[in-house]
């Protein structure tokens, strides 16, 4: 038996079977699941099987297994239950209502909640805008190391990359419907109102309308208003004709009030966002770095971090350049110090082995399998690993690099540094590596750790 067909059904008789299962999601790193009933879910035998690098009980069951083996074991579960990834049980509306209870009363604040929406729009995203910022980024890299830029192979290189990123609004739409219980292509449709080139022949109370104007933000705000009009058109129109006037309906007004109110709303609202982190680095300089830095470990740790993605991906839009990715990315070095530490100091061959596995994707940027595996369990050392990306943080911000892309992190990020800071930056990752190995050596790790771990 596979590896992960073993660890697909082992999780399955931990969560009360097929039956109990109402939806299956994977990120880069974590399995997602939808259950009918959570109370069913044996959450410290889920921790000890063998594959699991740590458990989240949120809205959905978040499992962590690491990089590409999430993505066969979801593919087995698939193939176990019969629901393919992302596909809602045909009876799920039959969940009782104390489980609806429960997964409300969840870690449920409005916050938390708009954070998690964010976020399950974009994760879908994350391996299109990962390949597609490292082509750039390949590309850009040789652009600036002398190579002719209307060559005709890296005309075609800087043409695959860059396509997600004329047409993301589109796909952003299309989630941010589907993920608000509407039609998938009436959301796609709110992005291009947001996005189409021909807004720019529009002159509306004097004045040219912006293609663009809004960014992400106005996407998200027009796709969402699609799926509630088109929801509550629904509930009005009769059976015979709701195929021609709740889309017809729904589109005409959304596309209107996306113009005279959504774009100028969201555009004050990204241009607010963008002045405010500016701002805040300018003033705050290696402060702020090491604050940004140092805390969003804990982000990462309840899964909230890709709610940060709209912000990036509007930074690029509008600048051409996020300079808050390269501060957060020391986050992940300074964890891989701490693993580091651990592994110099302790005997125990099973966090060894652990470390190990984990360290590879550790410093390419993927830390929860060192987070969920390593520094978290062990406690101390998850505080020196934050205490470790503050240091870079600081540097980071002192040297205002910033990245042209986003969905990678670690040294992976190296060719996506603007403005050839790829020294500056690397050196940043060598300070939070260095910083988080020194504190977790020396204050942050002694081997009864490992006792009380297991």
């Amino acid at each position: 038996m596979k590896r992960e067909q073993k660890l697909a059904g082992d999780i399955l008789d931990q969560v009360g079977g097929k039956e109990n299962i109402r939806q299956i999601n994977h990120c880069m790193t974590r399995l997602r699941l939808s259950l009918r009933d959570s109370s069913k879910a044996n959450l410290p035998e889920i921790k000890k099987l063998d594959g699991v690098m740590g458990v989240i009980d949120d809205e959905t069951l978040q499992i962590i297994v690491g990089p590409g083996f999430v993505t066969k074991v979801a593919g087995e579960m698939s193939l176990m239950t019969g629901l393919k990834a992302g596909e809602v049980a045909a009876d799920s509306d039959t969940v009782a209502r104390d489980t609806k209870a429960q997964i409300k009363a969840k870690n449920s604040t409005p916050f938390k909640n708009l954070l998690r929406k964010i976020g399950n729009i974009f994760i879908p995203l994350i391996p299109a805008l990962v390949a597609s910022g490292i082509i750039n980024g390949i590309s850009n890299f040789a652009v600036n190391a002398g190579a002719d830029r209307e060559g005709t192979i890296l005309q075609i290189l800087l043409f695959i990359g860059g396509g997600i990123f004329a047409y993301l609004g589109v796909l952003v739409g299309w989630n941010t419907a589907k993920e608000f219980g509407g039609t998938p292509a009436l959301g796609a449709i709110a992005g291009i109102f947001v996005f189409n080139p021909a807004l720019a022949n529009i002159h509306l109370f004097g004045d040219a309308l912006v293609v663009g104007r809004g960014g992400l933000f106005a996407v998200i705000m027009a796709a969402w208003l699609m799926a509630f009009t088109e929801k509550n058109v629904r509930k009005v129109i009769p059976n015979a004709v709701d195929i021609i006037f709740t889309p017809l309906i729904s589109v005409l007004f959304v596309g209107f009030v996306t113009l005279i109110v959504i774009q100028p709303l969201g555009g004050w609202l990204s241009d607010g966002i963008i002045w405010a982190i500016n701002w805040i680095l300018d003033v705050g300089g290696a402060f702020a770095g090491a604050i940004l830095a140092g805390t969003f470990l804990p982000l990462v740790m309840v899964g909230l971090h890709q709610g940060l993605t709209p912000i990036h991906m509007e930074f690029i839009s509008s600048t051409g350049v996020t300079p808050i990715l390269p501060i957060l990315a020391m986050a992940g070095a300074g964890q891989v110090g701490a693993a580091l530490a651990v592994f110099a100091k302790t005997k125990n061959k099973k966090v060894r082995n652990i470390i190990k596995g984990a360290l590879p994707v550790g410093f390419l940027g993927i830390g929860e399998p060192l987070l969920y595996g390593v520094t978290l369990p062990l406690g101390r050392p998850f505080l020196t690993a934050c205490l470790g990306a503050a240091f870079g943080g600081a540097f980071q911000a002192i040297m205002h690099t910033a990245a042209t892309g986003i969905g990678v992190s670690g040294l992976s990020l190296i060719p996506l540094i603007a403005e050839n800071k790829y020294v500056y930056y690397f050196l940043g990752l060598v300070i939070s590596y260095a910083a988080g190995f020194v504190f977790t050596y020396l204050f942050g790790f002694k081997e009864e750790m490992v006792e009380n771990m297991e």
